[in-house]
């Protein structure tokens, strides 16, 4: 159950909207693939923000239970995947930080 936020600087949101909201079809194929996981598992949000103009104008978290196959490697790989998306339709820096959630703990209804 892949929760992904996709906080984008309301500075740059309105110049950027079409052209990130243009890549949620490929972020939502690319999580299915990468975290086998069905299209009906994912949450996805894009949400505009007040930021700081220091930071990343785009911030991504995700949030995933854990698994075998979810390695560091392969959630860094997926990480860069998701920055780089973001970052052709913007043209700005993106951070992006996935957390595992504890499955004991974790409740999520449908």
């Amino acid at each position: 159950m892949p929760n992904l936020k996709i906080y984008v600087d309301e500075a740059i949101y309105p110049a950027s909207r079409e052209a990130l909201v243009g890549t949620l079809g490929d972020i939502h194929r690319l999580l299915c693939r990468d975290l086998d996981v069905p299209p009906a598992a994912c949450q996805i949000a894009m949400l505009p923000v007040v930021a700081l103009p220091d930071l990343p104008r785009i911030g991504v978290e995700l949030h995933i239970l854990p698994r075998p196959d979810r390695t560091r490697d392969m959630l860094t790989d997926l990480s860069l995947r998701l920055r780089d998306l973001l970052f052709a339709a913007s043209g700005v820096a993106v951070a992006v930080r996935v957390s595992l959630l504890d499955p004991q703990t974790c409740v999520a209804l449908k």
